[in-house]
């Protein structure tokens, strides 16, 4: 029979069957790039490198408390001799390397632990999804098919993946908390300025915090 074109109901099928279509391509595709990036580091690292933590105190002191323990870090953060990227290659190219690593990092290899490597994050901190045209998009090990949340995305999904033992993240309105709550894991907020945000780069001085996930 024939079809009414200027029936509304008409449009409305096909604009169903259109989107039901887009949707399903769609999550085959997630679904596919995250089987790959499984078998990687599900897309969570933009630079990978290891920063030793300082040299445990002789006996009979006590060990450093976050000894033996890894951790990643936000590409917001500054390390010597590295480029900071704040999530854009365009940045990171027309940007030096830093002088000084950041105060926070600093004290947590001071305090033992040793740093693996930058995290992939939405570009310049401007994303709540945890998107990253340029480098990825880091795979939800909970959900592949399901965008992490941001902009901390690839700490988040380092930490909920157990490729780290903690990461760190920076959180403006929600960064931390968000792709927290997202990938199944904890993640912490403290209040703002209590964490030294030297050597961090700004998004909005008033409200950047730098957080955690474990």
């Amino acid at each position: 029979g024939k079809i009414n074109v200027s029936n509304p109901k008409v449009w409305i099928v096909i604009g169903i069957s259109v989107a039901g279509i887009v949707i399903l391509t769609e999550t085959r595709r997630r679904r596919r790039r995250a089987r790959k990036l499984e078998r990687e580091d599900f897309g969570a690292f933009v630079d990978r490198f290891e920063l030793l933590p300082f040299p445990q105190p002789p006996p009979p002191a006590a060990r450093q408390l976050l000894s033996g323990l890894t951790f990643a870090i936000k590409d917001i953060f500054d390390v010597k001799d590295y480029v900071t990227g704040f999530g854009n290659p365009d940045w990171k190219r027309t940007h030096e390397a830093a002088g000084k690593t950041a105060v926070v990092v600093t004290t947590l290899l001071k305090n033992g632990a040793t740093c693996i490597g930058k995290t992939v994050m939405d570009e310049l901190a401007f994303g709540i999804t945890g998107e990253n045209m340029h480098y990825g998009t880091p795979i939800n090990p909970q959900m592949p098919s399901h965008i992490p949340g941001g902009s901390s995305s690839g700490s988040a999904v380092a930490v909920a993946s157990e490729l780290v033992d903690f990461a760190l993240g920076t959180d403006t309105i929600g960064c931390v908390r968000t792709p927290a709550s997202f990938c199944g894991v904890l993640g912490f907020r403290p209040s703002h300025g209590v964490v030294s945000t030297i050597g961090v780069l700004p998004n909005s001085r008033s409200l950047d915090t730098v957080g955690w996930f474990a």
